[in-house]
């Protein structure tokens, strides 16, 4: 029996593995998540979006403690067209020397936060570490029958909390214009000079995707976990 039950905690890969950690602290209704805590926020998406679950671990490379929640938007084949992934990190305190750092220097405010900015284009079949938060974010839509196209544009939003030991990340992703690679809108790529207007809808559309304001305190944790950084992060985790 205990031989069943190890093989079924490595079939079922990193969903099956957030079983055994804390439950994610924030809630969900509809679509808009709250936080009551660190920072103490509420962020809604649009309507249209659909949330597809919640997954917390402890990055043990970093003694990060990583709460993850996914909304997508999706055709008839579901293949993801937005994705709006919203995270939360704290280092442990057995480990009071760690802090998030980024050296964007773009930076915007969003619900009077202050945020760094950054953008990539890359392919979604590299290969993630077992550990990294791409990795759970790939099982969570793989479990809810969702796939990603072959290159994904994306920017992220980082609000820093606590000296940096805590971080509030938001990233909005879309698929990249049809038969153009990562490769291509990157620096000496056939399509780069194609890239700054890219980015900048891409920017636009990321921020006017979320809006955040100060949780009312009136709901909370209403959604319960599946059973289950740098300036570019390109699919691919700590």
């Amino acid at each position: 029996m205990k031989m069943l039950a190890a093989l079924s905690l490595i079939a079922l890969g990193p969903l099956a593995a957030t079983a055994q950690t804390a439950a994610p602290e924030r809630g969900v209704q509809g679509h808009s998540l709250s936080s009551l805590h660190d920072p103490k926020v509420e962020m809604t998406l649009p309507a249209t979006a659909t949330y597809l679950g919640s997954d917390r671990w402890i990055l043990k490379a970093y003694a990060d403690d990583v709460e993850l929640h996914a909304f997508v938007e999706a055709g008839d084949t579901r293949q993801v067209q937005r994705l709006y992934w919203v995270q939360f990190e704290a280092y442990l305190p057995s480990r009071p020397e760690l802090k998030h750092t980024y050296d964007s220097p773009r930076h915007t405010s969003l619900g009077g936060m202050d945020f760094f900015v950054d953008t990539w284009a890359e392919s979604t079949g590299s290969k993630d570490g077992p550990d990294s938060d791409s990795t759970h974010l790939k099982a969570l839509l793989k479990a809810k029958g969702y796939t990603l196209p072959a290159t994904m544009m994306s920017v992220r939003f980082v609000h820093l909390m606590d000296g940096g030991r805590k971080e509030l990340m938001f990233i909005y992703s879309e698929p990249a214009p049809a038969g153009l690679t990562a490769a291509d809108l990157k620096l000496g790529g056939k399509a780069y000079g194609q890239w700054p207007g890219l980015e900048k809808g891409l920017m636009e559309r990321g921020q006017k995707s979320i809006r955040f304001e100060e949780t009312a305190a009136r709901w909370h944790q209403t959604t319960a976990p599946l059973s289950s950084r740098s300036s570019s992060r390109e699919w691919t985790s700590q």
